[in-house]
């Protein structure tokens, strides 16, 4: 079962619409064009997981593709409709809320605004405790191409997804899990739906890194909570910029996102990682203390 329901200026909490029917305009441009953005949030335990940040970058998103969209209030009075409207049809353990904007159609001033609450995939849930096998692939363009292109909307969090979804499927016909994006310059980026995150153990001292935002690449929620609470427990952090060698020598490689959260990395093109227990141990303690 999904719940869905609109931001509509006519229904203060949302309006509840049946996910089973058709719903959109086939002239939306969020059809037509992936014009648009979205955030997905993990719910569980009754509490939909770092909604602040996930607002924040949903108006960030929306800054930097041009997109006027409805006020948080009316984002989180949905949000709280739709968890309500799922947990009485449905309750189960974990979901995924899933905020979207479009531009709405063609012609008009507004756009479609909506939240859908869904079971989350059992796939996510089995790769944290397997780990995932992933590949390096080209993103085709270099580590400097969001200084000088700004209308390539990096960083933005777009519907555009298609690409993401095709280096997905690359991966499988290739016999891995995964994809970690790496510039034509041989920086590291990220994953297709995920953060890079990687540490280091120095005696008693402890480092996580993730790659630089410089880069272009989306500012992971999940990865700024972990970090977050590293800090808090007297981790060193560093941001990159990092190299495919600096994965093959690290002490442990994650992939972190809010619906799969943190997804130890086991191989990359074929080559086994190393994972250190006692860092994974204490990065998941944090990972479980999120809200």
């Amino acid at each position: 079962m999904t719940a869905l329901v609109f931001l509509d200026p006519d229904f203060s909490a949302g309006r509840v619409a049946d996910a089973a029917t058709a719903q959109l305009s086939v002239l939306d441009q969020g059809v037509t064009r992936g014009d648009g953005i979205f955030e997905s949030a993990l719910y569980a335990n009754g509490v939909v997981r770092k909604l602040d940040a996930h607002l924040a970058r949903l108006r960030v998103s929306a800054s930097t593709s041009d997109l006027l969209i409805p006020h948080e209030e009316a984002w989180r009075a949905a949000i709280a409709t739709a968890v309500a409207e799922f947990d009485a049809a449905t309750p189960c353990e974990e979901a995924v809320v899933k905020l979207v904007a479009t531009r709405g159609t063609e012609g008009t001033d507004h756009g479609t605004s909506w939240v859908m609450v869904s079971a989350a995939p059992e796939l996510g849930r089995r790769q944290r405790e397997s780990g995932v096998s992933v590949i390096f692939l080209d993103r085709g363009y270099d580590s400097k191409v969001a200084e000088r292109a700004p209308w390539l909307l990096m960083g933005a969090k777009t519907l555009s997804y298609a690409v993401n979804m095709a280096a997905l499927r690359h991966a499988k016909k290739m016999g891995a899990d995964d994809v970690i994006f790496v510039s034509s310059d041989g920086i590291v980026l990220e994953g297709p739906t995920s953060t890079v995150l990687i540490a280091h153990r120095d005696g008693d001292t402890k480092r996580l890194i993730t790659p630089t935002l410089e880069t272009g690449i989306l500012p992971g929620t999940t990865q700024g909570a972990i970090f977050t609470a590293a800090r808090e427990a007297g981790w060193e952090l560093g941001y990159g910029p990092l190299t495919p060698q600096n994965l093959m020598d690290a002490e442990g490689v994650w992939l972190v996102s809010s619906v799969r959260l943190l997804t130890p990395v086991n191989s990359i093109d074929g080559t086994a990682i190393a994972r250190d227990g006692q860092l994974h141990a204490e990065l998941t303690a944090m990972v479980d203390a999120i809200q």
